[in-house]
């Protein structure tokens, strides 16, 4: 059986072009983590890669012990994301000195068949085959992005604002107006392994909500 791979098959939230475009983001699920801090050298995000990456195969891996949900389909596990602010809520990407005050939401999307209920087992078998990781602070997440204008921004993660500058030229010549709260941040989709990737190889979703 082929394995949808999100990736391929919705091209419109996950291969935008070098240049602004403006989508609708339906309603996802994820299993998130929340956190806070340099993502290069603090622990809590290298914890929190463990937790996302340990949930998203547990649940992935669950048909080769007869545990696999109703409804479950082979699939390739989508790539990170991540919703970033710092203290005040229109962090927009810019101008960004002092990473240790950066605020995260670290999250990858699930399938369809996923619920809380799945999410909560898979936590549980985690637990077992981890009991020093700490799972307390992974969550299941519905959510909702709604009406954003995204870029495919290709070189380093410092290079962003050339990038997030065309967003906001975008948007200011079509009658958009940025629109950050509590719960629409700035984005980034993470298609490229910087470990295995040169810098001005990568290749990161960013996306910005809007509204008219």
């Amino acid at each position: 059986m082929e394995k949808l791979d999100y990736k391929k098959e919705y091209k419109d939230l996950y291969q935008p072009k070098d240049k602004p475009s403006l989508i609708e983001v339906p309603e996802m699920i994820f299993i998130a983590v929340d956190g806070a801090g340099d993502p290069n050298v603090c622990p809590e995000y290298k914890a929190a890669m463990e937790m996302l990456y340990g949930l998203s195969f547990t649940i992935k891996m669950s048909k080769m012990d007869g545990s696999q949900p109703e409804g479950y389909f082979e699939y390739v596990v989508p790539p990170l994301e991540g919703l970033w602010h710092t203290d005040g809520v229109s962090f927009d990407g810019m101008n960004v000195t002092d990473k240790s005050k950066f605020k995260w939401v670290s999250m990858i999307r699930q399938p369809e068949f996923v619920t809380e209920r799945v999410f909560e087992a898979a936590r549980e078998k985690l637990a077992k085959k981890k009991p020093d990781l700490d799972l307390s602070n992974a969550r299941f997440m519905k959510y909702t992005e709604g009406l954003c204008v995204q870029i495919m921004h290709k070189g380093s993660y410092d290079d962003e604002p050339r990038s997030i500058e065309a967003i906001k030229k975008f948007a200011a010549e079509n009658g958009l107006r940025e629109d950050f709260s509590a719960d629409r941040l700035h984005h980034e989709i993470y298609l490229s392994d910087p470990r295995k990737c040169a810098p001005e190889r990568l290749r990161t979703v960013i996306r910005h909500p809007v509204s008219k």
